[in-house]
């Protein structure tokens, strides 16, 4: 059965996440809840408007969508360029450090967990800071996407200040018209940022490599997805069917609470940074064994 905490004492919380995932080393797989407090709006938190995110299929189906989203991404991806980490981010990678996070899976692509020092990410979607021509394949760069675009479109000017902002270098724009494209300058071929899409699969050497991960983690760390989506749901499912530990950190309920062995109601940040400070000083055995339900009691080294 799911325990359910809301986490109005980071502290007691952390030791409570600690109790149920055990020493380690665990999985952490986050989504964009551990980023909004890096000023990047997520799709599916309890106060996020709706959002009509663009497919693949519209992209390179219809030139229209394509120059709508060029547009949008011109003006979204440079606020994503000047977003930095936060407390939540950096707390992974002390975790990581110090042996208690084997890895960061991320559905997000702003890339703030390799800021942040993680050593170990798998970015499942992508990420914002590259571009891929679907013809040759050849990755480049988005920054310099960025000068061609410019240079295209002399008089395309939106500040950030005037739009609103969408995830995944994203942002909500009016109007497009007359905004020019860029095509592959190896080959003449559509690009598209290295991004998986809605309607688009994740690389299947990407998901094996996950699936390898959750197989020799000794639980998994849910951070800010409500896990919606199958690219990241399927991992939480085979962690609970490897009889593995699952908290799950996110405001708001999600698809899989009920493979939990604890559920907190909470931000990221807050938590996880108490997270940290506890795993950074010695468990106790006794402690750990009193609060830490059968089901999901992990051995604990001697300190």
């Amino acid at each position: 059965m799911t325990e359910k905490l809301d986490a109005d004492d980071p502290t007691a919380t952390a030791e409570r996440v600690r109790a149920t995932l055990g020493e380690g080393p665990v999985l952490a797989l986050t989504g964009a809840g551990i980023s909004t407090d890096s000023g990047i709006p997520d799709y599916r938190g309890p106060d996020s408007p709706p959002r009509n995110p663009m497919t693949y299929q519209q992209f390179v189906g219809d030139p229209a969508f394509r120059r709508h989203y060029w547009a949008r991404n011109q003006v979204g991806w440079r606020h994503m360029e000047r977003t930095e980490c936060n407390d939540g981010h950096r707390a992974l990678a002390d975790l990581e450090s110090g042996g208690t996070v084997s890895a960061v899976v991320t559905q997000n692509v702003d890339t703030l967990h390799e800021l942040a020092g993680s050593r170990r990410v798998v970015d499942l979607h992508g990420r914002y800071d590259r571009v891929i021509c679907l013809e040759c394949r050849e990755v480049t760069s988005r920054s310099s996407l960025d000068e061609r675009l410019a240079e295209l479109n002399p008089d395309f000017s939106v500040t950030v200040e005037d739009i609103e902002l969408a995830p995944d270098a994203d942002a909500v724009l009016s109007s497009t018209e007359g905004f020019r494209v860029a095509d592959c300058a190896a080959c003449g071929g559509m690009l598209k940022p290295d991004i998986v899409y809605f309607g688009e699969n994740v690389p299947k050497p990407r998901v094996e490599e996950v699936y390898g991960l959750v197989e020799r983690a000794q639980g998994l760390l849910v951070a800010g997805s409500s896990l919606t989506v199958f690219s990241g749901r399927r991992f939480v499912k085979r962690a609970a069917q490897q009889g593995k530990p699952v908290v799950i950190l996110n405001r708001g309920a999600t698809r899989c609470d009920d493979l939990a062995a604890l559920t907190v109601d909470a931000g990221c940040s807050e938590v996880l940074r108490a997270l940290a400070s506890s795993c950074a000083q010695p468990a106790d055995p006794t402690w750990m064994e009193a609060t830490t339900p059968p089901s999901t009691r992990m051995s604990v080294p001697e300190t």
